[in-house]
């Protein structure tokens, strides 16, 4: 898989030093750049540079899109997670104006991995229940195993390790079932897993099984060319052998962590220089070890505030170092520093540590007192850093407990919504309108207009089959929304009206209709209201359906009629208790949809209906009622 993935490298970089035209070129860029994000982070920057570049010439959306999308990626590689929020942030903008459902699902999925390194627990939850919400009615496998994945990772964070290991290895299994060929990208989110996985092991003190995923890491990035964090990934497994005592395998991964030049984060750098002086310590290399911390401390102290931990370990080690060559001195002047580090955090685990080795070196030095002092000292800190840990522990339980608690509300909402809407279809087809039009068409047929009765025949059976087929369905297209309202308009103005009704509908231009998706049938009961209580008794009736974009996230619809009124409609409903009947399951049940849809969104409008009576300007008489509904909507694609 290397060979091939090189071979198309190389033959990318030759086309593109040869190329002059300028639309070849981003095409180029935009391929070698999907492959060194997650292979060569240099050559990615570069490649984006040139991108970037390329793009001030020739401005196409599509290619800017790709551009932000991967500079967040390379950036959130680098470590530069803030930098890579911005970067996914602006992708979004665009690609909820031009993507698909599913690359905004990839988005979504992509920018959440970013979000649990922020430790921004809350955006991820939002952003992967959101991605889930879309496949929910646009399933693709592939993009189901990486929010798998990233529901285990956000749960190894939450400390939540059960659940971490249920979702990673189904995302694992969910990878290797793909009817698909696995790509490049399923490759690095199973470096993902499999590091997630080694590190819930070594949580839960499975070491053995924690050292089999980190090597399972390694495999998987040595098959697809995968170098931009190999460092850590040898890092860990060599940790992993410490922890086992295999001292000879956890020297072999850490040089292997100090050969590889791809990973550009100094601190894996530190930490094997730090773990191979620590190995060569235990096996009795003294001025090597020496000379790795040393190399360790000066990377550390370029960020000493970030690094404080890392340095506590390395005088420590030094003063154990000197302790067992009976050099006192340098042992108190090592710990002291060490001391110094810890308390500076603090960290009440690090200062009983170094506490009970300095008491160690007194007893040595037969000063019982000195020893006495420091080993109650680190007694006292093991205490302290027990009340601490069981802190901690609380606020973890107490975060996980948050986290579960909105997770759940999110999914009531939802549950809701699919509740209330299959209330309001049961509803949503008045007798009266089903009875009417089919004695109207059963006219034509005694009639002998065999045409027309076929012909409303026709639309009145589809107007059926889609009320059945919408019910199951939480969403469907504007266009498909409208194409059932005007079937409904036409046959009451035919069949129901007998022509003394009109509609007119208004699509607003802006609209995109065929991915601009909407909740079912969430327009007809306010149609239908408009018919049966204000056109009743006119002639000349005319129903006004519009749809306007109000924003990104919403459309408005306006129900206008030229009908009696609101006054004269309730007085009439009063005296036909079916139809007062109808109109509460009808209407009260969608305004309770558009509640629940609204309050699950992330800006809820104040007002998402308003109803509004139309006066004649000069004898203020009642000349019509206006509803206006804010819909949400969201972005799909044509599924084929």
């Amino acid at each position: 898989m290397v060979a091939v993935t090189e071979r198309v490298i190389k033959e990318l970089e030759k086309d593109l030093a040869n190329q002059q035209n300028l639309n070849r070129r981003l095409q180029i860029l935009d391929t070698l750049c999907s492959l060194y994000t997650f292979t060569n982070i240099d050559k990615a920057q570069e490649a984006l540079r040139k991108l970037h570049a390329n793009l001030q010439q020739l401005k196409l959306p599509d290619f800017q899109l790709n551009y932000l999308w991967y500079k967040a990626l390379v950036e959130n590689q680098l470590y530069h997670y803030p930098q890579a929020a911005d970067y996914f942030r602006e992708a979004l903008k665009l690609v909820e104006e031009r993507g698909n459902i599913h690359q905004q699902v990839e988005l979504l999925i992509d920018y959440a991995g970013t979000c649990i390194n922020l430790s921004d627990y809350d955006t991820t939850i939002l952003l992967l229940d959101r991605a889930s919400r879309y496949l929910d009615q646009f399933p693709d496998e592939r993009l189901q195993t990486r929010i798998s994945c990233r529901e285990g990772i956000l749960h190894l964070h939450l400390s939540n390790y059960s659940k971490a290991i249920e979702w990673l290895l189904e995302a694992d299994k969910q990878i290797f079932s793909l009817s698909l060929p696995i790509e490049l990208k399923d490759y690095y989110f199973l470096t993902i897993i499999h590091s997630g996985l080694g590190e819930v092991y070594q949580h839960i003190g499975e070491i053995e099984k924690s050292v089999q995923s980190y090597l399972r890491v390694l495999d998987f990035c040595q098959e697809m060319g995968m170098r931009t964090r190999i460092s850590w990934h040898y890092l860990n497994a060599g940790r992993g052998y410490v922890s086992l005592d295999n001292i000879p395998e956890a020297i072999t991964y850490f040089k292997q962590a100090l050969q590889n030049s791809d990973d550009s984060n100094e601190n894996a750098k530190a930490g094997a220089y730090a773990n191979l002086g620590y190995c060569y310590f235990k096996k009795g290399k003294i001025a090597d070890a020496i000379q790795l911390f040393d190399k360790a401390e000066t990377i550390y102290l370029r960020d000493e505030s970030l690094n404080l931990p890392n340095l506590f370990n390395i005088e420590n080690w030094r003063g154990r170092l000197h302790a067992q060559q009976n050099l006192k001195e340098e042992a108190f002047e090592h710990f002291s520093r060490a001391l110094g580090y810890a308390k500076r955090i603090p960290n009440y685990l690090q200062l009983a540590i170094v506490s009970k080795e300095i008491a160690e070196v007194y007893v040595q030095s037969n000063d019982y007192k000195n020893a006495y002092d420091y080993l109650q000292l680190s007694n006292a800190m093991q205490e302290r850093y027990q009340q601490e840990w069981n802190k901690r522990t609380t606020l973890e339980f107490e975060v996980k407990y948050e986290t579960e608690k909105k997770r759940q509300e999110t999914e009531m909402l939802r549950l809701q919504a699919s509740s209330l809407q299959l209330k309001a279809l049961r509803a949503q087809m008045n007798p009266h309108f089903i009875f009417n039009a089919l004695n109207s068409i059963q006219h034509f047929i005694t009639s002998q207009n065999t045409k027309l009765a076929a012909k409303y025949l026709a639309t009145f059976a589809k107007l059926m089959r889609q009320s059945l087929d919408y019910s199951d369905q939480e969403i469907i297209s504007l266009e498909k929304e409208i194409e059932f309202l005007k079937d409904y308009l036409e046959i009451n103005q035919k069949l129901r009206f007998e022509d003394q009704m009109d509609y007119k509908l208004v699509v607003d231009d802006e609209l995109e209709e065929d991915i601009m998706g909407v909740p079912t049938m969430i327009v007809q009961p306010y149609v239908e209201n408009a018919i049966e209580h204000g056109l009743r008794g006119r002639k000349n009736g005319l129903v006004k359906l519009e749809f306007y974009l109000e924003d990104d996230d919403t459309i408005r619809c306006i129900i206008e009629d030229n009908g009696i009124g609101r006054e004269k409609a309730e007085a009439f409903k009063k005296q036909q208790s079916y139809s007062k009947e109808h109109r509460s399951k009808g209407t009260s049940i969608t305004e309770k949809r558009l509640e629940v849809l609204h309050r699950s969104s992330h800006h809820p409008p104040q007002n998402y209906i308003q109803i509004i009576d139309l006066k004649d300007p000069l004898s203020g008489e009642a000349c019509g009622t206006r509803v206006e509904v804010l819909i949400p909507v969201i972005d799909i694609q044509i599924k084929y």
